[in-house]
């Protein structure tokens, strides 16, 4: 039986048992925190999703005021919502932040819709809150991911402009200029292709080492010795440069310049007398019969040589040597280990020191 009541204007309003117990049901089930108050800001219904967003149970939260969940420098917001509810209004959609009953702080989106009696009078206010932490939190990412983009952007047009310059003083010939000045930056896209695909956190060694040397083929006269150690992202810009240095003269000059050559590339971790975690990596060609030696050539006088003996380990706070015998080179870089890996994940990236 459906009763009526009278509405504004004697206007009849049907009030229907079963759609009020539709809307109870809907109002308990919604994924969203829904609650009413009265227009003294006074909590009257409380829903489980409202529990499971602020922590408070319903016994809890009824008949106290709502600013419990309002940040106190955020009050006047209540006030604002009270005064646009009392003139009939909605307040839509609002970001803003609420407080837990642990303390903790929330991001929501929140909508407040007056409430009114059976004869039209507003009488208090409905408001649904969705937790938008998530959201958020992917927001704040991009953001970072965005200056860190920014920042590194500028970085390598620095590196680029530092490129044009020492190829040039190093590289007469105009073509040979853009053949080298090109393989050059190619080797940096290819540092900053894995550094995009793992969102600037940085890159696997091994798999840096693989990039740089796979235009040069002859993988399989190439080993590569060494635990799985993730690179900071300086330490990736920076080692793909001078793994590319290495492996264009070894395809013009050494190793990789014919069948019978050998390249390994090992790495570990030292630890010095005063503690002092050291990261050290070597590059060791051996070249049978091979009796020129690349330091006779005008690459290795050039900019390869800036990049091995200074640039790299210079940014990472170390040193190398580059030692030249009968039929092998050896380059050796020694850095401090906080420099060039992360070891945030001390389980995952287990250095040689660590397994």
């Amino acid at each position: 039986m459906t009763e009526t009541v009278k509405g504004p204007d004697n206007v009849e309003l049907p009030s229907d048992p079963l759609a009020d117990a539709r809307l109870a049901a809907i109002v308990e089930s919604s994924f969203d925190a829904i609650i009413s108050k009265d227009l003294d800001s006074v909590i009257q219904t409380w829903n489980p999703a409202a529990t499971r967003l602020f922590g408070y149970s319903a016994e809890e939260a009824v008949g106290r005021s709502i600013t419990m969940l309002i940040p106190t420098h955020l009050h006047d917001e209540e006030t604002d919502i009270i005064s646009r509810i009392k003139r009939g209004e909605r307040v839509e959609s609002v970001e803003t932040i609420r407080c837990r009953k642990d303390g903790s702080l929330v991001h929501i989106s929140i909508t407040v819709s007056p409430i009114r009696d059976r004869k039209g009078v507003i009488v208090g206010a409905s408001k649904v809150a969705r937790d938008i932490s998530t959201s958020k939190e992917s927001e704040r990412r991009i953001r970072l991911l965005l200056r860190e983009i920014n920042h590194r952007v500028k970085n390598q047009f620095a590196v680029i402009n530092s490129i044009i310059r020492e190829t040039a003083k190093a590289t007469a010939d105009p073509k040979a200029f853009e053949t080298t000045l090109r393989n050059r930056i190619l080797a940096l896209a290819r540092s900053h292709d894995l550094l995009v695909s793992s969102e600037w956190s940085g890159a696997s060694l091994a798999e840096l080492i693989q990039h740089q040397l796979e235009p040069y083929g002859h993988e399989e006269q190439v080993a590569l010795d060494g635990d799985p150690v993730l690179l900071r992202p300086n330490a990736v810009q920076n080692l793909g440069m001078a793994f590319h240095e290495l492996g264009t003269n070894s395809a013009k000059y050494g190793a990789l310049s014919g069948e019978s050559g050998q390249v390994s590339v090992n790495w570990t971790v030292e630890r010095e007398e005063n503690g002092q975690e050291m990261f050290v990596i070597s590059w060791n060609e051996s070249v049978p019969g091979l009796e020129a030696e690349p330091s006779q050539t005008p690459q290795r006088r050039g900019f390869g040589s800036v990049v091995l003996l200074r640039v790299a380990p210079q940014s990472l706070g170390g040193s190398a040597t580059m030692e030249r015998g009968e039929g092998r080179v050896t380059w050796r870089l020694r850095a401090p280990l906080e420099g060039v890996l992360d070891t945030q994940d001390e389980d995952e990236h287990a250095t040689p020191a660590q397994a």
